[in-house]
């Protein structure tokens, strides 16, 4: 946890470097829009947490193919998010009532993860484990951190490269959260995509710091619906009335400290109690 806090550290601080490059390139109020949409990513990519931990612990992927896992899995997002932004920039440009649509899809999502209580994810009945099964043979066991190996003279995929489609298609069914999020903040492809890439870059260090402590974060998806809610009514009420950026990056950052924190108060008073009533040995 110690190399997964300093190696989080870093890319956090390259970001912020980076931050300060746009600063003296396009000016403060481009920096801030890259620092907002950065914030709300890395937040919203928090969730995608949740879900590495779920296939990691259905495919029982060994922790150093873990890290391959994730590398190439990041790989991945950055060209699939680099796509999808694209696509989302040109739609916006185009027709501009898109992003009406985008903010009802960010509400009904905040909904969904403020009312609806989730139900465990049956990975093996998804119907991207279907197709896969289907398209291509797939061995049972592990080879090394290797994604094919050969069997009887034919090569397979192992399961570690079936956790990693998973993990690619199930990052690009997370993105139609948040790279909409990003539109409420700016439409300039460039700050969408790098403040998308920084925040995924890091992802697979902020996996191993908070993958021991992922079950402390009780309210976390309380304070992610709430900055979905947020920024959807930021985009539907754009032209009644105009959120600053500034606001925006306070709101942004005072409902994900306080809910992290209480998360924290509320497990450490709950481990504490836990402990009182264990009877000594």
């Amino acid at each position: 946890m110690r190399a997964a806090a300093q190696r989080t550290a870093i890319w956090i601080v390259l970001s912020l470097l980076f931050n300060l490059v746009v600063w003296k390139i396009r000016g403060p109020d481009k920096a801030l829009e890259f620092l907002t949409g950065y914030v709300i990513e890395y937040s919203l990519s928090v969730d995608n947490i949740f879900l590495f931990v779920l296939i990691f612990a259905y495919f029982r992927v060994p922790p150093m193919a873990q890290h391959r896992a994730l590398v190439w899995g990041i790989v991945g997002a950055l060209v699939m998010r680099g796509v999808t932004i694209w696509l989302g920039i040109e739609m916006v440009n185009r027709f501009d009532f898109i992003l009406y649509i985008f903010g009802v899809v960010l509400l009904v999502s905040a909904w969904r993860m403020f009312f609806v209580k989730q139900q465990p994810r049956d990975l093996g009945q998804s119907w991207i484990m279907r197709v896969c099964l289907r398209a291509f043979p797939i061995t049972h066991d592990f080879h090394g951190e290797h994604f094919k190996a050969r069997v009887d003279n034919h090569w397979v995929l192992t399961p570690l490269a079936l956790a990693l489609i998973v993990i690619d298609v199930m990052d690009l069914v997370f993105a139609v959260d948040s790279i909409p999020a990003v539109f409420a903040i700016t439409r300039d492809t460039f700050i969408v995509y790098t403040s998308n890439i920084c925040a995924i870059l890091g992802l697979r260090s902020l996996y191993f710091l908070l993958v021991k402590l992922i079950d402390r974060f009780i309210y976390l998806k309380t304070g992610l619906a709430i900055v979905l809610a947020f920024v959807g009514m930021k985009m539907i009420i754009r032209d009644f009335f105009t959120i600053p950026t500034s606001i925006s990056l306070a709101v942004v950052v005072a409902v994900l400290t306080t809910t992290i924190a209480v998360s924290m108060i509320a497990t450490h008073r709950d481990n504490a109690n836990q402990k009182e009533a264990a009877p000594e040995k």
